[in-house]
């Protein structure tokens, strides 16, 4: 317990602290203190360890004397404060031991006296001190410290023998101590990221400390020495602890204020345990500042969970013997590398001080690997620069510290360059080593030797022998010359199969330049044949693609064995940021590894690289190690400014089309930070980038002067668009003639968005330079897929040859062509029918000009549409809609037509700027034949003077606001009809066709005209049309069609053989053709009556262009082709008035595989007179093609006949073939006249939810925006809502800034939320959006989730992005009262006027308590002799026992005559109430606004009417009042609603001593009553002293007593005016026994019964009962399923918390093998108090042994109302009201408070003191109210009364305690309760924070 020593006088004298079980009050644990929390007072601590003890009486003291030894040796004594942290079982105590007295001097001991609680077996201490003073380091003696435990006797011994100084040893000035040994440390690694913003640095200490698990243990106060804790900065720390947390609970940081500018704002920390390989972010985002917000300069941090990651990297120790050869040490750099089964581990640097790896020592490192399964081999080398380098190193072992699996790798071999073989690099292994013998063959080519410095790394498939330089060849001393075969050996472990070889030089040296002809490998003696061979070509940085590391693989194998990784690396923009140093990179990803890169030559070729706040782009080429989870980057530490501030790294793979960013924000320098020159980060996020690498060969012919130097260009053209013109230009001499042997082949590589399947290539050059014509050969490009595509040529690009062309466009040919050698275009040889023939697509082009000052523009605007197969450019000329084009805003309309574009990717749009700028709003473009319309937003001028001065832009389609809808596709379609008499039509013949998952077209005639028809369908007639349909693309399938007529025309009936429907393949190359036989009737007079048929394929004919022109023919089966289905639908009409119809009705049914389409329901076949009154049934046969599972159904009529409206109460639809039963609940009206007036409905299957969003808009300058926003809310198993618009009421548009707005949606139940995505359509920079806060509430779960947000949406704010997704374990998480959703159905009655607009408000009150008045959300006004439904949430109160309804007669009809109200409730349960009589002011015989209905269930009335008499007593104190009083009563069901107590028997009320009796009758009995509350208006004489309330209730024959025996005044007793009474009647309890029914439900399986006994024990607030044993009577197996009844009698043991269970064998005989009992569920009902649900589902094991039992705590208990009653005890609630601390925070007007608990609710009450000036910014408020015992909160609501001048309020939070209890319920607010202010509410219901 602590404080944070603020305030006047902090100093605080504790005696205890009482910690109460709520549940079980009877357990309290006492944690005495008895001291000072205080700087001035005692031992100077404000923060105290406490233990806890059941006996109030114990207090667990202990002494602790602590012996300090100082080490005799210069300056190690130490001025500064030291700290020590005693950590033992039970707990820890942090004291500061004194330092003033000149202790801690030289050589000296000094002892304190610690009193703390008895911590148990001491473990560890942490000691440190703070660094202050003069001398401020400090040795600590072999036995630093002794503690004597006086009180259990033992005396611990902590050896330390370590400097605390920063300027010695580790520079650590506090360290973890354990008990008598030296046991390994686990290092921690902290970041501290310091804020971005002015002034964010501090100068002050910063100390932390890292808690484990549910806080129980903690690292101690750490202090974090070294760190810069500058602006923007990270500052690392490796922080040593000897326990293992992790994972961290929380973190609390702080400082101790001690410097100028002590303020600092943290941003966030990050902790990292490599034990258990989890980093953890705990983000802050506050000053720690005494002069900002709230003061504190201490916090405590809560992880973010979802940015949670899991590095897993496992600690081993690693022990190095040297061997005792004389000179065997070495002060080389050492390094080492480790292979395992499952990959190797980076290269480890072992750091050499200088005493390591001296001869004859053991060196213990500890280092850190990932998983790499069992070790197979260690490599280890060393750097041999010194002169004293040679090493003989003995052997290496590893041990890891989790598993402890240890591993022992033998040398005893030479590491030296003048020794042994010359080797300083070793293999070590389980296996035996190998040896390696690798030939390397320069070329021949000019220039093509090197000086430079060559390593070689041969990889197999057992792993790699890592970068060898290659010094010593074993037949050259000049190594590397031109033509030489240089050899090598190289000695490793096995590799298993060598498979690449990685090469490369370090570019040193004047003619660094190396032309590698292969490298040869084999294993030492094989034969020379045996050698795979690697070819390579230039390693050169002015050669080819410049780089100089290649990797090789195998001749034959192709180059495509590695990909392009693009590291863009972004240097800081802090001062002194760049480096000299030389950096490499080294790449982890899912399949395995890169190797260690130096960055040599970058792609931007910016040649001094790494500059202050510069990228450099390098590109890396290395087999594909699939999707990268970290990067290894550093330097080498070189150079004379080497230290280097990294802020990212953004590594590009187009070849899988993804981008990662990795942030760094650190230094890489020896002298900053953590010294740290190179580090692991982790991407933070990972972007598809759609573009991907195409390899492009070119290969020149082989004719003489066939090559070129010109600048080649090239354009691919595919599917899915084209790329830019591209140069071919690399390096080296290009499109040279090929030689003899073979052609010249020139090899590049182009990145571009996917083009899809590569459709033509177009090529040319710029007849630049002499001798510029070209013989080109042929083109080959690969892509990702591994697709080649050959593009032959053959030709001259050349003026003076062939046909002068420059350019050609090449056309893919297949590779067996090739291989033919046969190079023709293919050509289409069959023009067939048609759907050959290609149409045009027209566009319609729509462009506003925006509406600003100078926004139009006459200069000449040109627009380029890019396709995805082509482009297209357009000068805008003539505008359709204006004249004058382009003016200020207009929107000019122009069409263009356009062959073949495919759809739209980006349009570029300009202008000549032929005369000032434009401000372009929007380009839309909708293309029919593509189903398209597509929104390019820009929002941006076009002008050279403003913006970016670009007069051209690219605009992309923005998807939200893409409109889709069904393209049309050209369909042949052929109809056979049979040659039968009278076979022919001349009916309208339509058809719809099915695809997969039930997606259709529209339904389309054939015939355009009667002229048509008649000429069509004649018998044995074969008919042919071409129709267009709207298709949403059926797939590949069509499964079924449907064709019929309109049964019009002279002989309509049709008899038809078949329907073929052919289409064109999607490649263009041939066709295919499907047959849906049918060889049936369609006529009214034949066969079934049925018109419509429902047909599916039986063949399908594919045609296919073959390779010779000839047509390929293919005919299949069809093989699951959908079966028919027959089936039943029972139409049920509705049991009211008017209910029939005689209008024609049509249905539709949906399946999941289709619909039936529109079937009129013509013949019922059970009765003649369809659709009648009375719940009467009809039954219709539909036969149809299968549905799968019926989703939903669409009903509706045509309003045709006298009596059309028809009340439908339900369908059920049976599937024949399956059994499966459909049932659909309509019960609503289809008819003009009634509820919304529609006669089309649809209904569902499927049930939705609602839920509620509010959306917090910040208050920043561009906060606010236009932009739809919509909700996506994923939950569990992925389930995800539909996107839900949240679409503003009354057409407003957009979200304003410092708005509140509040949506309702509909949406599926996605089960618990996982997550909440919040998104906008916007895609202009206008459309920027500053979310402060998202809430979503969810009332059938009764919860409600707060996210904090306070981020930019917007495209060019943040971080880009136009939608966030929340993560639930980020959201505040409050409950809020469960609803449940009742269908409620209002019947206005059918009397002359009795329909309203006027506000109709309800309440409705239920057993388990009441709701607050709801206004009804009517769809529109409540019509004469009308039926309304809707839906509404109400709380969970069922079972409901009366309805409130009052009418505020606001509109122009506020009279109403209300019929009765129904509520259907989920449950099917149907409660009716009805009133049958006028709500008005001047109608009827009540004259009331407000009536109250009982309920009816089941023709059962819930409550009776009653009367009740009222008698008030005042008392005999000159008391009396004249005020108006009023009255309102509680009881079992619900309340009364106000009574005004003014009609008495005397005409004088309330005088002194009197009794007024009052009269109420016809009012609904409220059963038992529980309180009344009476106040009244403070008008005449207003102080009243009552006596009492009797309250009489004629029914039951009952006088309830209410004393009160209070003054009822403003200025006596507390001054309130509103008193609620409990009832006097429930006092006499009879609290000695109580009786128990228990109800016990056993599992209906066979394993769960039993034919034994059981036991059950009470557990209860008050104590706990004796075991009752349930007697199990019968002799055969009891408890089977059933629900067993038992009662029996015990003491009171008060609310029941808890029950154990046991199960015990009849005559306690031992139980042989295992027996359980399944118990489900056990109900304890007492009648006084209520039930108490358990539910157990459990097997309860047979045990004759008592002490077996299962312990169940309650689910849920009813109380009972008797028991609700008794606990109305008055109780004074303390209310603290806080004021935000915003501008203009406070409020002027009057604020009133209810509050909500589970005993009902207080009444409105008014906030008011005397004399004080309330509710000011910032202020506390506090006041005492007394009410009776509200029990659990449960909401608050509070509002004022706009009263006042300045009566906007900005409420920060709530806190009310229940001073009885001293509970605190916080209520949290932190919103404006203000008409002009966010919403606009000045009510708001609040919910508690826990």
């Amino acid at each position: 317990i602590e404080h944070d020593n603020t305030g006047m006088n902090a100093s605080w004298f504790l005696d205890r602290v009482v910690v109460t079980d709520m549940n079980r009050p009877h357990l309290r644990f006492y944690f005495a203190c008895n001291n000072w929390l205080s700087l001035e007072e005692g031992d100077n601590l404000y923060v105290r360890d406490l233990l806890g003890s059941l006996n109030p009486m114990d207090v667990p003291k202990n002494k602790y004397i602590v012996s300090v030894f100082t080490a005799d040796m210069k300056g190690s004594g130490t001025d500064a404060d030291v700290f020590l942290n005693i950590f033992g079982e039970n707990g820890d105590t942090e004291r500061r031991l004194d330092s003033d007295k000149d202790n801690f001097e030289r050589g000296s001991e000094d002892k304190f006296t610690i009193e703390a609680p008895n911590l148990g077996r001491l473990r560890k201490i942490t000691i440190g001190h703070n660094n202050r003073g003069s001398s401020a380091g400090w040795f600590l003696d072999k036995f630093q410290v002794v503690i004597d435990d006086m009180g259990n006797k033992e005396v611990y011994e902590f050896p330390v023998n370590r400097w605390f100084a920063m300027d010695e040893d580790d520079g650590k000035i506090q360290r973890d101590i354990l008990v008598g040994s030296l046991q390994p440390m686990i290092v921690y690694n902290v970041q501290v990221m310091t804020g971005d913003v002015r002034g964010a640095g501090t100068n002050s200490k910063i100390h932390m400390v890292m808690h484990g698990t549910k806080g129980i243990k903690n690292s101690g106060k750490i202090f974090l020495e070294g760190g810069a804790f500058e602006r923007r900065l990270i500052d690392v720390f490796n922080v040593e602890i000897c326990e293992l947390i992790s994972p961290l609970s929380r973190v609390t940081i702080g400082h101790d204020n001690g410097a100028v500018g002590a303020g600092w704002y943290c941003e966030k920390v990050v902790v990292y345990c490599p034990f258990t390989g989890i980093e953890q972010t705990f983000p802050c985002g506050m000053w720690l500042d005494e002069d900002e917000n709230d003061g504190l300069i201490e916090r405590e941090l809560y992880e973010m969970v979802s940015l949670r990651q899991k590095k897993i990297k496992f600690p081993w120790s690693l022990w190095i013997w040297t061997s005792d050869v004389k000179g065997a040490g070495t002060d080389a750099q050492v390094f080492l590398q480790i292979y395992g089964e499952n990959g190797k581990s980076d290269e480890i640097k072992l750091e050499n001080n200088s005493d390591s790896f001296e001869q004859g020592q053991v060196d213990k490192f500890i280092i850190e690997m990932p998983d790499i399964g069992r070790l197979r081999k260690l490599r280890i080398w060393h750097e041999k620069r010194n002169p004293f380098a040679g090493w003989h190193l003995a052997k290496v072992t590893l041990l890891k510290t989790l598993t402890m699996e240890k591993y022992s790798f033998e040398c005893g071999r030479w590491l030296d360059i003048n020794e042994d073989d010359n080797e300083i690099v070793r293999e070590l292994s389980a296996t035996g080593a190998l040896i390696y013998r690798v030939t390397i063959c320069t070329g021949t080519v000019s220039g093509s030797g090197t000086d430079a410095t060559v390593f070689l790394n041969v990889i197999g498939d057992l792993g790699d022998t890592g970068e060898r330089p290659m010094i010593m060849s074993k037949n050259n001393v000049n190594k590397f010359e031109k033509g030489n075969h240089d050899e090598f050996l190289i000695e490793s472990v096995t590799l298993g199969q060598v498979r690449r070889v990685r090469v490369g030089h370090d570019g040193r040296g004047g003619g660094c330049g190396w032309f590698l002809d292969k490298v040869m490998v084999r294993e030492e003696g094989q034969p020379e044949s045996l050698a795979i061979e690697f070819p390579c070509f230039w390693l050169d940085r002015n050669e080819d693609d410049g780089q100089i590391v290649r990797e090789l693989v195998p001749a034959g194998e192709g180059v495509r064995l590695f990909i392009s990784y693009h590291i863009a690396i972004k240097t800081g923009s802090v001062n002194g940021a760049s480096s000299d140093s030389r950096v490499f990179v080294k790449m982890y990803g899912e399949k395995g590894d890169s190797d260690k890169v130096t960055l040599a030559v970058s792609d931007n070729d910016l040649r001094n690289y790494f500059e202050t706040g510069r990228t450099d782009i390098f590109t890396l080429e290395t087999s594909d190690i699939g999707k990268i989870n970290r990067l290894l980057i550093g330097h080498t530490n070189e150079g004379l400014r080497a230290g280097w501030f990294l802020d990212s790294v953004q590594i590009s793979v187009p070849v899988h089309g993804k981008e990662y960013m990795f942030p760094s924000h650190r230094w890489l320098c020896k002298d900053e930070a953590d010294g740290k020159v190179e580090v692991e980060i982790y991407p933070s996020e990972t972007l598809d980038i759609e573009t991907i690498n195409y390899e492009v060969t070119v290969v020149t012919g082989d004719v003489r002067a066939g090559g070129t130097n010109a600048n080649v260009f090239c354009q691919i053209y595919g599917d899915e668009g084209k790329t830019e013109v591209l140069t071919l230009k690399s390096r080296s001499n290009n499109f040279e003639r090929g030689t003899t042997e073979i052609f010249k082949e020139d090899v590049f590589t182009i990145t571009a968005v996917d083009l899809g399947v590569l459709k033509k290539l177009r090529i040319r050059h710029d007849n630049s330079q002499a001798s510029a014509g070209w013989f080109l050969d042929r083109v080959e490009i690969i892509d990702n897929k591994d697709d080649t595509y050959f593009f032959p040529c053959k030709r001259w690009l050349a003026v003076d040859e062939d046909d002068g062309q420059l350019a050609r466009e090449l056309v893919p040919v297949d590779e067996a062509f090739m291989k033919k050698g046969d190079d023709d275009d293919e050509e289409d040889s069959e023009a067939t029918l048609g759907l050959e023939q290609k149409m045009s697509t027209t566009y319609t082009v729509k462009i506003k000009t925006g509406d600003k000052k100078y926004a139009g523009t006459d200069a000449n605007v040109f627009m380029i549409l890019y396709g995805t197969n082509d482009d297209t450019l357009i000068n805008l000329k003539a505008s359709k809609t204006h004249k004058n084009k382009f003016e200020r805003g207009m929107t000019d309309e122009f069409t263009v037509e356009a062959v073949d574009l495919g759809p739209l990717k980006k349009i570029r749009i300009g202008h000549d700027n032929g005369s000032a700028g434009w401000f372009l709003d929007w380009v839309d473009i909708d293309a029919q034949s593509l189903g398209q319309k597509l929104r390019f937003p820009c929002g941006r001028w076009l002008d050279r003077g403003e913006d970016d001065g670009a007069i051209v832009r690219d605009l992309f389609p923005n998807p939200l606001q893409t409109e889709t809808y069904t393209p049309v596709v050209p369909y042949e379609i052929k109809t056979f009809t049979s040659d039968v008499f009278g076979a022919g039509t001349d009916a309208d013949v339509f058809i719809v066709l099915y695809g997969r998952d039930a997606v259709c077209t529209q339904q389309k005639s054939l015939c355009v005209n009667k002229r048509e028809r008649i000429m069509y369908f004649e018998r044995g007639a074969e008919d042919m049309f071409i129709v267009e349909l709207q298709l949403e693309d059926v797939g590949d399938v069509i499964e079924k069609i449907r064709i019929g007529h309109d049964n019009r025309g002279v002989n309509p009936g049709w008899h038809l053989d078949r329907v073929e429907i052919r289409r064109l393949l999607r490649k263009g190359k041939g066709s295919e053709t499907v047959i849906f036989p049918c060889e049936r009737w369609l006529a009214k007079s034949e066969d079934d009556g049925e018109t419509v048929r429902e047909l599916v394929p039986s063949d399908i004919i594919t045609e296919k262009l073959s390779r010779d022109g000839s047509l390929k023919v293919n005919e299949v089966e069809v093989e699951d082709a959908l079966e028919a289905h027959t089936y039943t639908v029972s139409v049920i009409t509705g049991d009211v008035y008017g209910a029939g119809t005689d209008a024609n009705v049509f249905m539709t049914i949906y399946g999941d595989l289709g619909d039936t389409g529109e079937r009129k329901l013509s013949k019922s076949e059970t009765n003649s007179n369809k659709f009648e009154r009375g719940s009467q049934v009809d039954k219709f046969t539909m036969e149809a093609v299968d549905l799968g599972q019926v989703f939903k159904i669409k009903i509706r009529h045509d309003n045709s006949m006298v009596s059309p409206d028809w009340y439908l109460d339900q369908v059920e639809v049976y599937d024949v073939d399956t059994e499966e039963v459909f049932l659909f609940l309509c019960e609503r009206w289809l008819s003009k006249k009634r509820e919304d007036r529609r006669i089309e409905r649809v209904f569902y299957v499927k049930a939705v939810i609602p839920y509620h969003f509010t959306i917090c808009t910040g208050l920043d300058r561009d906060a606010s925006t236009t932009s739809r926003a919509y909700v996506i809310i994923t939950g569990a198993n992925l389930s995800v809502t539909d996107r839900l618009w949240l679409d503003l009421p009354d057409g407003r548009r957009g979200f304003g800034a410092g708005s509140l707005e509040t949506f309702e949606c509909h949406g599926s139940d996605v089960g618990e939320i996982k997550r909440v995505e919040l998104g906008h359509d916007g895609a202009t920079p206008e459309s920027c959006w500053l979310v402060d806060e998202v809430s979503v509430a969810v009332p059938t779960k009764g919860v409600k989730y707060i996210f904090a947000c306070k981020c930019w949406l917007a495209k060019d704010r943040g971080d880009g992005l136009t939608a966030r997704v929340f993560n639930v374990l980020d959201a505040e998480a409050i409950s809020i009262s469960q609803k449940i959703i009742y269908e409620v159905t209002v019947v206005t009655g059918d009397v002359q006027n009795a329909g309203s607009d006027t506000n109709i408000f309800m309440s409705v009150f239920g057993i388990n308590g009441s709701t607050e008045e709801m206004l009804l959300k009517k769809n529109e006004d409540f019509e004469r002799g009308q039926e309304d439904t809707f839906n509404m949430e109400i709380d969970d109160i069922a079972p409901l026992r009366k309805i409130r309804l009052r009418v505020d007669g606001s509109g122009s009809r506020p009279d109403w005559f209300l019929d009765k109200i129904l509520r259907n409730l989920s449950t099917e349960e149907e409660s009716v109430f009805t009133y049958e009589d006028w709500l008005s002011k001047t109608r009827g015989p009540k004259r009331t606004m407000i009536c109250e209905m009982g309920a009816m269930v089941d023709e059962e009335m819930m409550v009776e009417e009653t009367t009740y008499i009222i008698q008030v007593k005042t008392s005999d104190i000159s008391a009396g009042t004249d005020a108006k009083v009023w009255l309102i009563i509680f009881g079992e069901n619900g309340d009364t609603g106000i009574l005004t107590l003014k009609e008495s028997s005397k005409s004088n009320k309330f005088e002194r001593k009197q009794v007024d009796t009052f009269r109420f009758s016809e009012i609904l009995s409220l059963g038992e009553l529980s309180k009344v509350r009476v106040w009244h208006d403070n008008s005449l004489a207003p102080g009243w002293h009552l006596e009492y309330i009797d309250v009489k209730d004629e029914l039951m024959d009952k006088t309830f007593r209410f004393p009160c025996d209070r003054w009822l005044a403003k200025n006596e007793d507390d001054g309130q005016i509103m008193r609620e009474l409990a009832c006097a009647n429930n006092d006499c309890l009879d609290l000695s026994e109580k009786t128990y029914e228990i109800c016990v439900t056993t599992g209906d399986t066979d394993e769960g019964e039993t034919k034994e006994n059981a036991w059950i024990v009470l557990e209860g607030r008050k104590g706990r009962s004796k075991e009752f044993v349930m007697e199990n009577s019968s002799k055969k197996k009891r408890f089977l399923g059933n629900t067993d009844r038992f009662e029996f009698s015990s003491k009171n043991v008060g609310d029941i918390a808890g029950i154990c269970l046991g199960h015990t064998p009849k005559d306690g005989k031992k139980v042989k093998g295992e027996a359980y009992w399944h118990v489900v569920e056990i109900v304890v009902t007492e009648r006084e108090l209520g039930n108490y649900i358990f539910i157990c589902n459990s097997l309860i094991p047979l045990s004759p042994k008592r002490d077996e039992f299962m312990t169940f705590e309650c689910n849920k208990s009813i109380e009972s109302f008797a028991s609700k009653a008794r606990s109305l005890v008055p109780v004074k609630y303390e209310i603290i009201v806080i004021t935000g601390e915003e501008k203009g925070a406070g409020t002027d007007a009057n604020v009133f408070i209810t509050i909500y608990g589970s005993n009902g609710d207080s009444g409105k009450r008014q906030l008011r003191q005397k004399f004080r000036n309330l509710f000011e910014r910032g202020q506390t408020d506090r006041f005492l109210v007394e009410m009776l015992d509200m029990g659990e909160l449960q909401k608050v609501r509070v509002e004022h009364d706009n009263s006042g001048i300045s009566a906007g309020w900005f409420l920060d939070r709530i806190e009310v305690t229940n001073t009885a209890n001293g509970v605190t319920t916080i209520f949290l607010c932190g919103k404006w309760l203000d008409t002009k202010r966010a919403d606009g509410q000045i009510v708001r219901v609040l919910y508690p924070k826990y």
